[in-house]
């Protein structure tokens, strides 16, 4: 019996999901309401409550997937053979890759049209993968640990706006490698830099 409840709860937050979405690239996030979502997913109301608390929770729900994801990919960049630290910033490639693979959702989500509760969302997952990352690395005590993690944070969500929105025909990989650029080398000699100056 149990099976049966669960695989049914597994298609009724399958359907609720769906709907959401379905709707998101329709209406906009802030437009929806739960009797929308219902009415969409052709449940109760009383069901989509046994689920979630609302249609926020329902869009939060949704990532944690996605962030079981990222850790996964995280985990992999960072095991090498001889127990050295493997590729930094693990979760980007895998972060681009399911964006592009999603990619009118992720524009319905971080677009014009999306919530921000779904920034939020992305923010607080990669923060949380970043700040495992960063939390044995090596950095300049100037910079606090937290400005250096919301960097990272910051400028990920920068470059995924900017290709969803602007460059949507660029490759997930190539899309990495900006990231990385970015973040790994820095924007290159600032006009603004005058510690070489007296």
């Amino acid at each position: 019996m149990a099976g049966l409840t669960d695989r049914r709860t597994a298609r009724t937050q399958k359907a609720l999901h769906g709907a959401l979405m379905s709707l998101i690239l329709r209406k906009g996030y802030e437009a929806i309401t739960v009797q929308d979502i219902i009415d969409e997913a052709d449940v109760g109301r009383s069901t989509f409550y046994a689920h979630y608390t609302g249609k926020e929770d329902l869009l939060r729900s949704g990532f944690r997937a996605l962030r079981m994801e990222l850790a996964e990919a995280q985990d992999a960049a960072g095991a090498t053979s001889d127990g050295s630290r493997g590729e930094p910033l693990g979760f980007s490639l895998a972060m681009f890759d399911h964006a592009g693979e999603y990619k009118h959702i992720y524009r319905a989500l971080v677009g014009e049209r999306g919530a921000v509760v779904a920034v939020n969302e992305i923010r607080r997952i990669l923060s949380e993968i970043v700040r495992k990352e960063l939390s044995g690395a090596q950095g300049d005590e100037a910079v606090p640990g937290e400005v250096r993690n919301q960097f990272v944070v910051g400028t990920f969500v920068t470059v995924l706006t900017w290709w969803l929105e602007r460059r949507p025909k660029l490759a997930p990989s190539q899309v990495d490698t900006i990231f990385r650029r970015l973040v790994l080398n820095g924007i290159g000699p600032s006009r603004c830099d005058t510690s070489h100056q007296e």
